[in-house]
This record gives structure tokens, C-alpha cells and sequence, in this order.
């Protein structure tokens, strides 16, 4: 279990970024999945790791659990946050398709992706990639070499982050309301599906030139993650295998 600093406020890609560069874990080979498939694991660890703020008392709770014949993730959260991270490191190239199944009990409340007070999801997923400092300025290098002083790592830089939102409009794409170095895109919108296993795939490339403006650098990680810790709410989801799959 990785225990980490609260970082920036409630900036929880801060927090996130020290676990997702530690002994990162090489790209595929030998035709070997990127990311550990749910549905074949034996267990969460060592290949999705635990991520808990030590500013927040309550953890969310992921377990292996049947559903509809297959293995799946379920995520349990009540007042709490903390999310599983998969370490990575790969070449998006031109095209990397990101897939996954999920489902989930109901959407909040009080959730809202505009909102430091709203910034819950019942589920999501974060794609992290590398830091470039060539493009970053003076003060932005400044920051993050103080927080490697603490975290004792490098960080990533930009996130793309993949949520079943609230309020926000299916499709559409927003900065993260504590940093703009994560866009947070709704995938899926509202209560309509839930109860649902809905399948999602994404192409990363595509997605990280229409939020950053730019092309992507090395995908350094993956994290699954259900929070309610601002809201004070409560739901569950269930998280299908999650896939990278370069085309």
C-alpha cells in the first residue's frame, strides 16, 4: 500500500503521480498484456496497487467479486477515497485505444466535474504520461522539483482523466477544477445507465491532441479510482478488464 503526502490542497493527481513512477514496469512484451486483466487475477497486488491519502481518514474499497459469470473489480465508497494504479510505460505512437467495461450504483448528488466541492465520481480512469520539461517553464519546473524533493520521484506531467460525471454533458471535456494539467472527459453522464455494464473505449492519442493541443509523450501509468470524499456520499461500481491496445 503506497501512503503519500496530500500534496496540493485536495489535487489528487499530485498525489497520484509519486506511486505511478516508482519502479515503473516495462511495456509489453512477448505478447503480454499492458495492464493485468481482472477477470484472470488472483489478486489486486502487486500488479494494481493501493493509493491512499493519508489526509483522508475513510479508504474506498476494492475487491474481486462475480458478476454475470465473470471476475470483475468492485469499488466501494462511502464518505472515502483512495484509488488501485497500474504502472506503465509505453509509446503511445499514433494510435492507443484504451478499453474497459464498467458499471455503476448511481450517480451524486453533488457531484460536479466544474466544482472543487463536486469533484467526486463513482468510478474513473486516469491516464498519466510523462513529464516534459523542455515544454514546461521556469515555475512549473520549480514546483515539481520541490515535490520530487518530497515524494522522492520525478512526477508525471499531463492526465487524462475518464469519468462517469453528474452534471457535466456526456462528451464534453473540461480542466480539472484544482490544475488544467488534467482534462476530466465524461464518458458516460448521468443516472440513465446505471445498474448497466457499459463498455467505453477511447483512443488516448486523439484525446490527449484535443485537450493538451499537442502529441502525447510515454503513457506512465493507469489508476482506477471511486471517491466521495467532498460530496459525503455513497455508491458502488464494478470495473470490467482494462485494456491499452496499440493500432
Amino acid at each position: 500500500m503506497a501512503v503519500f503526502h496530500p500534496g496540493i490542497g485536495r489535487f489528487l493527481w499530485l498525489s497520484l503521480c509519486a506511486t505511478l513512477l516508482v519502479n515503473p514496469a516495462l511495456a509489453e512484451t512477448n505478447g503480454k498484456p499492458l495492464l493485468k486483466p481482472f477477470s484472470s487475477a488472483t489478486s489486486l497486488a502487486p500488479d494494481w496497487d493501493v493509493l491512499k491519502f493519508p489526509n483522508i481518514d475513510r479508504m474506498s474499497q476494492y475487491r474481486l467479486v462475480q458478476d454475470s459469470g465473470e471476475q470483475v473489480v468492485m469499488a466501494s465508497t462511502d464518505g472515502s477515497a483512495s484509488g488501485l494504479i497500474a504502472r506503465i510505460r509505453v509509446d503511445p505512437g499514433e494510435r492507443l485505444m484504451l478499453r474497459w467495461r464498467w458499471k455503476i450504483s448511481s450517480v451524486y448528488e453533488k457531484g460536479d466535474a466544474r466544482s472543487k466541492t463536486g469533484d467526486d465520481y463513482p468510478a474513473r480512469l486516469y491516464v498519466a504520461f510523462e513529464f516534459e520539461a523542455d515544454k514546461a517553464g521556469f515555475f512549473e519546473r520549480a514546483k515539481r522539483k520541490a515535490a520530487a524533493l518530497v515524494f522522492g520521484e520525478e512526477l508525471p506531467g499531463n492526465a487524462l482523466n475518464y469519468i462517469w460525471a453528474n452534471r457535466l454533458e456526456k462528451g464534453a471535456l473540461v480542466a480539472n477544477p484544482y490544475t488544467d494539467t488534467t482534462m476530466m472527459l465524461a464518458v458516460e453522464s448521468g443516472n440513465e445507465k446505471a445498474g448497466q455494464w457499459v463498455t467505453a473505449e477511447r483512443d488516448i492519442v486523439a484525446d490527449y491532441r484535443k485537450a493538451f493541443g499537442t502529441e502525447p509523450p510515454p503513457v506512465v501509468g493507469v489508476a482506477i479510482m471511486s471517491d466521495s470524499d467532498n460530496t459525503g456520499e455513497s455508491a458502488k461500481a464494478w470495473y470490467g478488464d482494462v485494456t491499452l491496445t496499440r493500432q
